[in-house]
């Protein structure tokens, strides 16, 4: 069967400085892949380019291509890369404070991702389905990023990328800076949804016993 996501050779260059030289993977269908590299080696780069949000300015493919589910997106242009952000590819940031928006309520966030990938449904039906999907509770939907925790953040920022039905996360060093315990909590989350939704993971971090 077709891969979801395929990499073949991909060489990227910012600025004419070589980022990323010579990568290939693959993502099936369902499947777990584990991205693993010391800090500053490009798994965060690479997952950008994955979902064609690197400066198209700025950055270059120099070689290699990118296909996403039978399509090769290597050209793509920002608005075309835009039909494919959400659906099929979603990314949970590793930096949850920094994405949310601190002047919305985390439920006006995931009803925005609602309504831009799935307008057919019911929005606040949809957000309390997804809050429930990454076990918070419903007034939560009320709540300002600043007045989580840095574990429900995480959480948070997972609704709202599932609010789009992706059938591949890249899961971009979703642990960092929780605790052991809330870490383990992501981690068997993220394991139990994979499951449930039929969703394909790329898990990207520096921890190889996380990964494990």
């Amino acid at each position: 069967m077709q891969p979801l996501v395929s990499l073949d050779g991909l060489t990227v260059a910012f600025n004419g400085v070589k980022v990323l030289d010579g990568i290939s993977l693959s993502v099936g269908r369902g499947e777990a892949v584990g991205l693993v590299g010391e800090s500053g080696s490009g798994k965060s780069t690479l997952a950008r380019v994955l979902l064609g949000l690197t400066h198209p300015r700025l950055s270059r493919i120099e070689a290699g291509r990118v296909v996403i589910d039978g399509q090769d997106v290597t050209g793509f242009g920002p608005q075309q890369w835009q039909s494919l952000r959400g659906h099929p590819l979603a990314m949970m940031f590793q930096d949850p404070l920094t994405y949310l928006n601190p002047v919305m309520t985390v439920g006006r966030q995931i009803a925005e991702s609602v309504r831009l990938h799935d307008g057919g449904v019911d929005a606040a039906a949809r957000v309390r389905e997804l809050l429930g999907l990454v076990r918070l509770p419903e007034s939560v939907a009320t709540s300002y990023a600043h007045e989580l925790s840095g574990g429900m953040r995480q959480r948070a920022l997972l609704a709202i990328a599932l609010g789009c039905r992706p059938r591949l996360l890249v899961a971009d060093e979703p642990t960092t800076a929780l605790d052991v315990t809330t870490q383990a909590e992501i981690m068997a989350l993220l394991a139990d949804l994979r499951q449930r939704l039929g969703m394909a993971m790329l898990l990207i971090s520096h921890d190889l016993g996380l990964v494990a």
